[in-house]
């Protein structure tokens, strides 16, 4: 079961607009929301899930909004918060900005989006391309749509519309992954000097991919997606070339899930436009791609002096772009001085960071970034350095993974041929490198 009926409310618990989708939850049980909630803030301890006799309140919070669903039953929370969260997405692509104005404005709107989003406490059309074709911000436009419903609300693939033409035919796919990386530095004291050594030990690693869609295709294509799965080729008895073992894949609704499961094929009708096909964790060690080394000496709590020195560890071939190494420094520093042998560096003292950007770093270069400082107050020596360094960075034409699009599949009725273009991307995660100064 889902939710029985769908509020929203301002910050002073005043409903703004309501939905009864089931009729089984007395309305009025929205009064004891807002005091619920109130009693829980006073007492420190605030729960996403509040009751008042046999009634529950599932509820988030966005802008100056508040999302309450209500139910009497032992509901499917993990839906109703997803349903909850979908309204403010559908919503905010309908209005730019959710918000109390932006809900009054468009009382209509918003109660026929409400009617379609869910039926009788399921949800029901949450696409909010399916649902800008029949429900529009122009009253006279939504009398007239009532008429036609669309194809889409009735057939099995709610995510795209039929009848769509492209004079040419193609499809783009991004291959994304994020590096989340945590280093742990040697350090040793030498004169005053504190040196982080290059012998750091990963501490924790894996990467976060992303497979992004823009399809521009006519009619009602089916699409088959190969990639170097080693549960793939384990399958099929071929294990040739580099395989990659995929963690916690997560796909868009339009992957037939009982195909891959049984045979790893990746096949599916795509949304119009641009979509996230599917995600995947790949736990693995990863080889710092940027490695820092930093030295940092100070002078009688007077001065300080920090040398950070960047080094590209991957392929010679490949760049990294808008590289950024985010450096921390003492909060009472003042007087910043820099000297870098490429890019250039700014001091945030909003952030206590010294910033060293570099546009373009190839693989295999070295360079080095000195910075000075004042340090007009004695600070304990405990609470300096404690921070990590972190690197932003985005590569192009890389994945660390060694993942690949090996083939695409179009099948349409008409029997158009389509142009697949395949675009690799490595960028920076939670890239972390403590040391213990």
């Amino acid at each position: 079961m889902s939710a029985s009926a769908v509020f929203v409310l301002d910050l002073k618990g005043k409903v703004l607009i309501c939905r009864n989708y089931k009729g089984d939850v007395d309305m009025a049980e929205i009064d004891h929301f807002l005091p619920l909630l109130m009693t829980q803030e006073e007492e420190g301890l605030t729960c996403p899930i509040m009751s008042h006799g046999n009634v529950h309140f599932l509820w988030i919070k966005h802008t100056n909004l508040y999302l309450v669903a209500t139910t009497n039953k032992n509901s499917n929370a993990s839906l109703v918060y997803a349903f909850l969260y979908k309204v403010v997405e559908v919503f905010t692509e309908y209005f730019t900005e959710l918000e109390e104005e932006s809900i009054q404005d468009n009382f209509v709107v918003v109660y026929e989006l409400l009617d379609e989003l869910m039926d009788f406490g399921f949800p029901q059309t949450t696409d909010s391309k399916i649902l800008q074709e029949y429900i529009t911000q122009e009253g006279t436009k939504l009398e007239v749509a009532k008429t036609k419903v669309p194809t889409t609300v009735t057939n099995a693939v709610s995510w795209r519309s039929e009848g769509i033409k492209y004079k040419k035919n193609e499809v783009f796919i991004d291959v994304i992954e994020s590096i989340n990386l945590l280093v742990s530095g040697f350090t040793r004291r030498m004169l005053g000097l504190i040196h982080v050594n290059a012998n750091g030990s990963v501490m924790s690693s894996d990467i976060v991919g992303t497979v992004k869609l823009k399809t521009m295709l006519s009619g009602m294509p089916e699409l088959r997606l190969g990639l170097n799965d080693r549960a793939l080729f384990a399958l099929t008895g071929r294990d040739k070339g580099k395989t990659v073992t995929m963690e916690d894949v997560k796909f868009h609704q339009c992957v037939r899930l009982s195909r891959f499961e049984s045979d790893r094929t990746i096949s599916f009708i795509p949304p119009d436009g641009e979509s996230e096909l599917m995600s995947y964790r790949i736990n693995t060690h990863v080889k710092p791609l940027i490695w820092i080394e930093s030295v940092i000496e100070k002078f009688s709590h007077s001065r300080v002096e920090i040398m950070v020195k960047a080094k590209g560890q991957f392929k010679k071939q490949s760049v990294a772009n808008n590289v950024e190494v985010r450096v921390p420094v003492p909060s009472d520093a003042d007087s910043p001085k820099f000297k870098t042998s490429t890019g250039h560096a700014k001091y945030v003292p909003e952030k206590n960071l010294a910033v060293w950007t570099i546009k373009s770093f190839p693989g295999g270069k070295e360079f080095l970034m000195r910075a000075s400082f004042g340090l007009p107050s004695v600070e304990n020596d405990e609470m300096e350095g404690k921070p990590p360094i972190t690197v932003n960075f985005e590569i192009p034409y890389f994945t660390v993974s060694g993942i690949q699009v090996r083939y695409m599949k179009i099948i349409e009725k008409s029997g158009y041929q389509a142009l697949p273009w395949v675009r690799y991307i490595t960028q920076s995660g939670d890239y972390q490198l403590r040391s213990n100064f």
